[in-house]
C-alpha cells in the first residue's frame, strides 16, 4: 500500500492512496480557481473522510488557508475545531499554514 505524507513530510499523518487522490484533487482545483477546494480538504482532515486520518491540525491548517482568502465558511469551521485544539497544536497549524503559503508564493 502506497502512503503519502500530506505536508511534505513536515509532521502530519501519513495518509492512504484515497487521501492521495483526495489531496491531489483538491489542489488541482485550487490551482483552477476553486477556494472550496482547500475548504474541502479541511473538512475531510476534520471529519476523517474520504480516506483522510482525523488530523485536526491538518484540517486547522486547510482552514486558515481558504479562510485567508476569504472563505467564510472556512473561518467558522476553524474556530470551531480549535476548541478542541490545545494552543501548540494551532501554533503548529498555523506554521503549517504559514509554510504552504511561502511555498505557493514562490511557486507563482
Amino acid at each position: 500500500m502506497h502512503f503519502t505524507s500530506i505536508d511534505g513530510g513536515q509532521g502530519a499523518v501519513l495518509q492512504g492512496p484515497e487521501a492521495d487522490a483526495l489531496v491531489a484533487e483538491c489542489l488541482a482545483a485550487f490551482s483552477g480557481g476553486s477556494l472550496d477546494a482547500i475548504y474541502d480538504l479541511g473538512v475531510a482532515f476534520s471529519t476523517a473522510s474520504h480516506g483522510c486520518e482525523c488530523d485536526l491540525v491538518e484540517a486547522h491548517k486547510w482552514f486558515n488557508i481558504a479562510a485567508s482568502r476569504g472563505h467564510v465558511e472556512a473561518s467558522l469551521c476553524r474556530a470551531d475545531i480549535s476548541e478542541e485544539m490545545t494552543a501548540r497544536e494551532i501554533a503548529e497549524a498555523q506554521r503549517r499554514a504559514r509554510e504552504w503559503l511561502a511555498i505557493e508564493r514562490r511557486a507563482a
